[in-house]
């Protein structure tokens, strides 16, 4: 039997602590924009997403928008991407995909094909922690929390009982 061990990495304080320095810097790069998006990537990125969203509204006026992305993350070529609700237009529209960890790329890659369809003028991300291991080319404009792993080591944000935790594993 393989036994790990889990290290808090960030309590639920320092989450929103990051959540809230992130909101400040996407409403710093996109202060001229009339309308902002932000879609998170089901289930942890939506989560964090709405949270973004929520301090945004308390230090903006922009004009905001909270998606739902929803796609098979072993095999996303096999399966269609969900959004939802499902915007008319994004032409000339800022988004932003939110996920909890950015790892290889390879999730929030297979979720931009989703996005440039629709003519948004600008794509951003914003993830809680990146590793920096990253097999596609995908870079996160905004992030939490910047954690060198090995290649062993797996990190897991937890929301349970209205509280965040990451992990590393």
């Amino acid at each position: 039997m393989i036994f790990t061990k889990e290290s808090l990495i960030l309590d639920h304080q320092q989450i929103l602590q990051k959540i809230k320095r992130m909101a400040f810097e996407i409403y710093e790069q996109n202060f001229g924009e009339t309308r902002l998006v932000l879609a998170g990537i089901h289930e942890n990125g939506y989560l964090l997403a709405q949270l973004l969203e929520q301090e945004l509204r308390a230090i903006s006026a922009l004009e905001l928008s909270l998606l739902e992305v929803t796609l098979h993350k072993t095999e996303p070529l096999a399966h269609d991407i969900h959004i939802q609700p499902l915007p008319a237009s994004l032409k000339d529209t800022a988004v932003v995909l939110v996920d909890d960890v950015l790892n290889t790329g390879k999730t929030l890659a297979y979720t931009l094909r989703a996005f440039l369809d629709k003519d948004c003028r600008k794509l951003e991300i914003a993830t809680l922690i990146n590793r920096h291991h990253t097999l596609y080319p995908i870079t996160a404009t905004y992030t939490g929390y910047s954690l060198a792993t090995t290649l062993r080591e797996h990190i897991r944000v937890i929301y349970r009982e209205q509280e965040w935790n990451a992990y590393l594993i």
